[in-house]
């Protein structure tokens, strides 16, 4: 199966420079894909020049005038920018010429574009920001990570169908374990609606085993982990703050005398073993679950190696037909959902 994927090559805190060579090695890994580079037709053969091993047959332009700014307003963007790099990848998606779009460039552009052009999964009130994210038996999908500041029990519902599902697909594991994030793993812990949202997982189909914490978003105690967006951004930006903080303690620790920098001569091939293993590049790419079409989020100041796993993301996803079988689960899910009963004053 071919599958043909909609770059915005010109998104990003560095655009071409990034977007190109990561298309290049993407190529080169997956000889069944093609890629549509979408941005200023010019400039984007000029940087294809620069590169060896470009596989021309497989690698489309359509030009594109405008370019999204990366602190520009996502309404302004969405009424002024109909001819964006970031708008026209996610046309193509929309009009079959690609399976899948993938954009370095401002979020919220992205998630307001997208929802307009693609528009929602029946049953889907909201899409979601959804991300795998390390951990001790492999990695955890959270969601939503900041599209939505405020969630109804419903909405997180939809959620955990959505990302129970994506897991299933990429992974092939049938029944993923769905947790909700709280403050504690008691029923009677949280606010309202998450307590609401606990009644309608666990009369779901899904594989619910109920409230987690943030420690167990690492420790592999579940596959999915649903929240909020103001919640899940939190505790992304916390986690990307803390591992930013050990690499620079260890470096400081090992650079402290020539005796420290003896020991981490030594220590070289556990502490590049440990630095792949928690490495963001390898984890980036979020999914704009929801939506019907597929769009992956580029963190907009990685590298290539980044940008190249944000590819694989998206191209993993198209191959597996996730909107086919989140559509599927949500219609089957909600019609047989039942109101929980209004808890007693």
């Amino acid at each position: 199966m071919t599958i043909t994927v909609a770059v915005d090559a010109m998104g990003g805190d560095v655009g071409l420079k990034v977007t190109v060579p990561a298309s290049i090695q993407f190529l080169q890994d997956h000889p069944n894909a093609n890629l549509i580079l979408v941005g200023d037709q010019a400039a984007i053969e000029a940087e294809l020049s620069r590169h060896q091993g470009v596989a021309r047959s497989r690698v489309h332009i359509r030009h594109a005038t405008q370019v999204v700014g990366m602190d520009e307003s996502p309404q302004l963007a969405l009424k002024n920018k109909k001819d964006s790099s970031m708008r026209v990848a996610i046309n193509l998606v929309k009009e079959g010429e690609a399976q899948a779009a993938v954009s370095a460039g401002n979020t919220g552009a992205l998630m307001a574009t997208a929802r307009f052009v693609l528009k929602t999964i029946p049953g889907i009130e909201r899409p979601a920001i959804a991300k795998m994210m390390p951990s001790v038996k492999g990695s955890t999908c959270m969601l939503d990570l900041g599209a939505n500041v405020d969630c109804t029990s419903e909405q997180l519902l939809q959620f955990g169908i959505m990302g129970s599902e994506l897991v299933s697909s990429i992974t092939g594991n049938a029944n993923p374990r769905v947790g909700l994030l709280n403050i504690g793993s008691e029923d009677i812990k949280g606010n309202d609606s998450v307590k609401r949202a606990g009644e309608y997982l666990r009369q779901s189909e899904l594989n619910f085993i109920g409230n987690v914490e943030g420690n167990d978003v690492y420790k592999g105690t579940v596959d999915v982990v649903v929240c909020d967006g103001f919640t899940g951004n939190v505790a992304l930006k916390s986690a990307e703050g803390l591992a930013h903080m050990i690499a620079y303690f260890l470096r400081q620790e090992f650079t402290r005398n020539w005796w420290t920098r003896l020991c981490a001569l030594a220590a070289m091939p556990v502490l590049k073993h440990f630095r792949n293993r928690v490495d963001p590049r390898r984890y980036n790419g979020a999914s704009l679950l929801g939506l019907r079409g597929i769009v992956v989020k580029s963190h907009g100041g990685t590298d290539a190696v980044g940008f190249r796993f944000a590819l694989e993301q998206a191209c993993e996803e198209a191959g597996s037909d996730v909107i086919g079988h989140i559509t599927d689960r949500v219609a089957n899910q909600l019609n047989n959902l039942k109101q929980p009963e209004p808890e007693a004053n």
